[in-house]
């Protein structure tokens, strides 16, 4: 019997519907989502492309993330945040990527701010230390929240810091996506599979 609000695959495992079509979407949750993300450069990558995200389907993202590595130089954020007006434009002209000024600045003013955030402790312990207490445990999509309490903190606070497309909902999605919180439905063949929330 499949699990209430998943779909069962040929594979014979349980996911959630965004999951179950597309390859490379099923891949990405088999292999990625919600696994924990603790380095710096691979943090502000997920916050880059978290804001690149914004308005849009996640598979526009997957599909062109091989074009933005290439573009924000594998986001390393000393390199982007060397990046000026001719960087801007030259983005602007990029087909493979997202051609949203704003957004393309936000990228690089997150960079910065990322590197800022070197003398306090680092992007990683900052945006963790909103790791909630409890994980959500959804049955169904319409369990899923947007966002949370935590998720409205860390917007805030990473806005104090100077960092631009941190809205509370981009930011639950990061959280979802990095394994702060588990959000894999109960059904699922990967909840649990952080190893952070049992």
């Amino acid at each position: 019997m499949t699990p209430a609000g998943t779909i069962l695959g040929e594979d014979g495992l349980a996911r959630p519907p965004w999951a179950a079509v597309d390859p490379l979407l099923r891949d990405y949750y088999d292999t990625e989502w919600g696994m924990p993300v603790t380095d710096e450069q691979g943090l502000y990558e997920r916050i880059s492309l978290e804001g690149f995200q914004a308005g849009l389907s996640w598979a526009t993202i997957l599909r062109k993330r091989p074009a933005f590595r290439a573009a924000f130089l594998d986001f390393d954020p000393e390199k982007v945040a060397l990046f000026g007006e001719p960087d801007v434009e030259r983005l602007m002209l990029d087909a493979g990527i997202v051609r949203n000024r704003l957004k393309i600045r936000a990228a690089i003013t997150n960079a910065k701010a990322t590197l800022a955030l070197r003398d306090s402790g680092g992007l990683v312990d900052f945006v963790w230390s909103f790791r909630p207490e409890t994980t959500p445990a959804p049955e169904t999509i319409a369990d899923l929240a947007t966002q949370s309490p935590e998720s409205v903190a860390l917007s805030k606070a990473l806005r104090k810091k100077g960092f631009a497309f941190v809205g509370p909902t981009t930011m639950y999605a990061l959280m979802e996506a990095i394994g702060m919180i588990d959000t894999h439905l109960v059904g699922s063949h990967r909840r649990g599979s952080s190893g952070i929330w049992a």
